[in-house]
């Protein structure tokens, strides 16, 4: 072989193997971008799948914060069914009924008369103001004449009846300002009432001029012929 044509075979060789050699590096190249690429593939596919268990358990807290919230509603509900039963007078059959208050002066409407049978006397009247239901023990109404505040004794002997005013219920008791043959005794033209001597809002009614000497009080009344002071 010429010495031109070892030098041409040379070139030739040098030249396929550079470019046997630039297309390995191609295709090392191409093969690393592509395992990159199914690598971030990979991830985002791995990203992707986690995102629904990150909702899920989001969704488990906001299941949890509404089980918390029902569970509140049902301790509110426990507490009205107790505060319910126990409001109110047991009736013994399982059932409770309101308990009534008792009355007190300023829950009346008040109102008196001079009458003349049984030789004179103050009718007093009682009836409860609109929307208002109580009850008069069953007691003596404490009537008082006077600065010095004299007392009302007791008319009959018996004790009385409470008595519930509600509506047109009235009740009725009849003072007796002197029951003394004597001459003398106060000049008075009030009186003062009161539902018991702890009654904080007496009222004053006037009557007229009477003369007051031991004076003394019935019971309360449903009716006002009952309440006609006698003796």
């Amino acid at each position: 072989m010429s010495g031109n044509r070892r030098k041409a075979f040379l070139v030739s060789a040098v030249l396929v193997g550079g470019a046997l050699l630039m297309t390995a590096c191609q295709d090392t190249d191409e093969a690393a971008d592509t395992g990159a690429s199914r690598g971030s593939s990979s991830s985002s596919a791995s990203g992707d799948a986690a995102t629904p268990s990150g909702s899920s358990a989001a969704g488990s807290g906001q299941g949890t914060g509404k089980g918390s919230g029902a569970a509140g509603k049902g301790s509110g509900a426990t507490g009205g069914t107790e505060d319910g039963a126990g409001s109110g007078a047991d009736t013994g059959n399982g059932k409770r009924e309101p308990v009534g208050q008792s009355c007190g002066a300023n829950d009346i409407s008040w109102n008196a008369r001079a009458e003349t049978q049984a030789g004179g006397y103050i009718l007093i009247s009682a009836k409860a103001k609109p929307g208002i239901t109580c009850i008069l023990p069953a007691a003596l109404p404490t009537v008082a004449f006077g600065s010095d505040g004299t007392e009302a004794g007791p008319a009959e002997q018996a004790a009385g009846k409470q008595i519930t005013l509600s509506g047109s219920t009235t009740a009725y008791a009849g003072v007796n300002p002197k029951t003394t043959n004597a001459d003398g005794g106060k000049e008075l033209d009030s009186i003062i009432v009161a539902v018991g001597n702890d009654d904080p809002d007496p009222v004053s009614l006037k009557v007229g001029t009477i003369t007051v000497d031991k004076p003394v009080v019935t019971n309360w009344h449903t009716s006002a012929t009952d309440a006609v002071p006698l003796g």
